[in-house]
C-alpha cells in the first residue's frame, strides 16, 4: 500500500474525528455559540468602522461594538421576552380562574352557527359540541401551560441562561476581534476554489444578515400593529398575543394571520360585526401590506429565493432547531442552492 495515501487517510480519519468531538463537547453552548457568530457577522461593519476611526485598536473596538449590541439588540430583546413571559403567566392564571373562559367563546359561536353547518359537523362525526368545547378548551389551557411553565422554567434556569449569556458575550468579543482571521484560515481549509468559496462565505453572511434583520423588522411591526388593534377591540391579553404574532410572523404570508383570522372570525359569528370587519381590513390592508411590501425587499431581495422556499425552509428550520431555526433553515437553503449552482455550473 502506497506509504503517503495511507497516512492521508489515517490523517483526514483523525481530522473528522476531532472535529466531530470538538462539536460534541461544544452542543450543550450551541445556542450561545450560534448567536455569538449570527451577531459577530451583524455587528461585524460597525466594528471595522469603529477600528477604522480608532487607529487599528482592536480590543477597544470590539469592546465598545459589544456594548452597542448589548444596548441596541440584546437587552431591549431580554426586556420584551421578560414582558411577554409576564404576560403569559397572567393569562395563563386567568383562563385556569375562568375569567377568561375560551369553552364559553366556543360554545357561543357553537349556538350561532347556521344548521347546515351543523348537519355538516354530524355527517363529519361531530355531533358531540360538548366533547368539541372540551378540547377546545383543554387545548387552550395545555397551550398557556406549556407557555406558563416555560416561563416558571426560565426563572428557575437562570444560573444555565446567565452562564450562556455570559459565553456568548465573551465568544462575542473575540469573534469581532479575530473574526477576519478566522473567516482567513477556514477558507484556506476548504479545499475548493477561490471563487467559488468567496460565492459561498457571501452566500452565507447575505442570508444571515438579510434574514435576521428582514425578520425582525417583519416581526416587530406586526407585532406592535396587531397588538395595539387587538387592544383597542379591548382583547384580553393583547400584549401576549401581539407577541405571538410577531413570532408567528417569522413565517412568510400566514403566520400573523393565525392570531387575527380567528378573533375576526368569532366577532362576526357572535354578531360583533363592525369589529370582526374592523380586524380583518386591518389585518389584511395594513399587517398584511407589511409582510408583502417590507419582506421582500428586506428579506426576499438579498438571498435571492424564492417565496415559498423561504416559507419552508423556515418552517423546518423552527421544527428542528427551535426559535434559532428562523435562521439556520434559510441558510442551509440558501447554501443548498449556491453548491447545486456551483456543482451545475463545474458541468458546463
Amino acid at each position: 500500500m502506497n506509504s503517503a495515501g495511507f497516512q492521508k487517510k489515517v490523517f483526514l480519519l483523525l481530522l473528522v474525528t476531532v472535529s466531530l468531538a470538538f462539536g460534541w463537547i461544544l452542543q450543550p453552548f450551541y445556542g450561545a455559540v450560534f448567536w455569538a457568530v449570527v451577531l459577530a457577522i451583524l455587528f461585524a461593519p460597525l466594528y471595522r468602522r469603529l477600528l477604522a476611526d480608532m487607529n487599528q485598536r482592536q480590543n477597544l473596538a470590539a469592546l465598545i461594538t459589544l456594548v452597542l449590541a448589548l444596548v441596541v439588540a440584546i437587552i431591549p430583546l431580554i426586556v420584551i421576552s421578560s414582558a411577554l413571559l409576564e404576560e403569559a403567566v397572567v393569562v395563563y392564571q386567568k383562563i385556569r380562574s375562568g375569567e377568561l373562559n375560551f369553552g364559553m367563546y366556543f360554545q357561543k359561536m357553537v349556538s350561532v352557527l347556521p344548521s347546515s353547518v351543523i348537519n355538516m359537523l354530524e355527517h363529519s362525526g361531530l355531533t358531540n359540541i360538548a366533547a368539541l368545547q372540551k378540547r377546545f378548551s383543554d387545548s387552550i389551557l395545555q397551550g398557556s401551560q406549556s407557555v406558563a411553565t416555560g416561563a416558571f422554567r426560565f426563572g428557575q434556569d437562570t444560573v444555565e441562561f446567565v452562564l450562556s449569556f455570559g459565553i456568548m458575550l465573551y465568544l462575542l468579543f473575540f469573534l469581532l476581534r479575530d473574526g477576519v482571521t478566522l473567516s482567513r484560515k477556514i477558507r484556506q481549509a476548504i479545499p475548493l476554489g477561490l471563487e467559488h468559496k468567496q460565492y459561498l462565505f457571501g452566500k452565507f453572511a447575505t442570508v444571515i444578515r438579510a434574514t435576521v434583520k428582514g425578520n425582525i423588522a417583519v416581526a416587530l411591526v406586526q407585532g406592535v400593529l396587531g397588538g395595539i388593534i387587538l387592544y383597542l377591540l379591548d382583547i384580553q391579553g393583547a400584549l401576549l398575543w401581539g407577541g405571538l404574532m410577531a413570532f408567528l410572523s417569522l413565517l412568510p404570508a400566514v403566520g400573523a394571520g393565525l392570531v387575527w383570522a380567528p378573533v375576526a372570525v368569532y366577532f362576526l359569528i357572535t354578531g360583533a360585526i363592525w369589529q370582526g370587519l374592523t380586524l380583518i381590513a386591518f389585518g389584511v390592508l395594513v399587517i398584511g401590506l407589511v409582510d408583502n411590501i417590507l419582506r421582500p425587499v428586506l428579506v426576499g431581495k438579498d438571498t435571492q429565493m424564492p417565496d415559498y422556499v423561504i416559507f419552508l425552509s423556515t418552517l423546518g428550520g423552527i421544527s428542528v432547531f427551535g426559535l434559532s431555526g428562523f435562521i439556520i433553515g434559510p441558510v442551509i437553503a440558501a447554501l443548498f442552492i449556491a453548491a447545486w449552482e456551483l456543482f451545475s455550473s463545474m458541468q458546463q
